[in-house]
């Protein structure tokens, strides 16, 4: 639903695993915030400077993941799937302690993320969230990737691949985050083509990488022994990662994003624009709760009790 108050969870929530990247373990603790502070990163092996806010001026890094970076130089990476699960359970204010430069990749979607967070009771504040309510369509062409946003009551995404790939193809999906059923971009993996993989490696990435967090495709084939999770799962992963990136405005968003072959280097590009343009959306405060959205029976029973 369109929540009007700002929310954190009531108690601390720990897990640990590896970075899809770095290939490193880290520890993770979700930590309840303050009413206005919104996501916050700590680095804990770090005795200073260690502070990096979820912010979209901080995104350092663009390339197969979101990195942010604060001005001290202090990095966290592959922020987006942890963020996409904290808008979903419509979480607004934590600190998250972390001790490495990663977060653990999990399954390589936001399920394991949700599944813990409506573990936690949320504590609702008095202090209204604040959202950006679109009034004018802006655009943004980058070769033939294009993503565009336009007035809407709702956050909702219609996002279009292009792979030269017969799996893949072009494949397309609209999802609006309040109204919809959103299981299966929780459950949607991250991907790849299994020609790209040894490319990756060699930038000194997917150290991590496995058939245990990673869809990989090879041809028409999926090389994952469970196949797909579901029929969109490609064009439902690159929609998790867009609502990652995009609560990076630090706001929530009303509006309807159209986005073609897009990634997170074109929403960082968009969200750039777009918060330039103050003529073209406004800040606004909600009287009441308006629309009410689905995940799954358990996790919407669960927040619906603690709202």
């Amino acid at each position: 639903m369109l929540e009007v108050f700002q929310k954190t969870i009531s108690k601390s929530i720990s897990f640990e695993g590896i970075g899809l990247h770095s290939g490193k373990n880290s520890k993770v603790t979700i930590i309840p915030g303050k009413t206005d502070q919104g996501i916050i990163f700590k680095r804990i092996d770090l005795n200073s400077n260690n502070l990096v806010a979820a912010n979209y001026k901080n995104v350092s890094s663009a390339k197969l993941c979101t990195t942010l970076e604060n001005k001290h130089g202090v990095k966290i990476s592959t922020v987006e799937h942890l963020l996409a699960a904290l808008y979903i359970a419509r979480i607004d204010n934590v600190i998250i302690e972390i001790d490495n430069e990663e977060v653990p990749i999990m399954d390589g979607s936001a399920k394991f993320f949700l599944d813990l967070l409506v573990q936690s009771e949320i504590n609702q504040s008095n202090k209204k969230i604040k959202y950006i309510k679109i009034l004018n369509k802006v655009e943004l062409f980058d070769g033939s990737r294009k993503i565009s946003i336009g007035p809407n009551e709702n956050f909702e995404v219609d996002f279009q691949l292009n792979y030269q790939n017969t799996l893949i193809d072009q494949q397309r999906n609209v999802i609006n985050f309040d109204k919809d059923d959103l299981n299966e971009v929780i459950e949607s993996r991250t991907f790849c083509l299994y020609e790209d993989i040894e490319k990756i490696k060699k930038l000194g990435l997917a150290k991590g990488g496995s058939l245990n967090n990673a869809v990989v495709v090879d041809g028409n084939k999926v090389l994952n022994d469970e196949g797909l999770r579901n029929k969109k799962e490609f064009v439902n992963h690159k929609i998790l990662d867009l609502a990652g990136d995009f609560i990076l405005s630090g706001y929530r968003i009303l509006g309807k994003i159209k986005c073609y072959q897009g990634g997170h280097e074109l929403s960082n590009m968009f969200l750039r624009k777009l918060l330039k343009q103050t003529d073209n959306y406004s800040i606004i405060e909600l009287e009441s709760t308006i629309i009410s959205k689905k995940i799954n029976s358990e996790q919407a029973i669960k927040l619906a009790v603690n709202a």
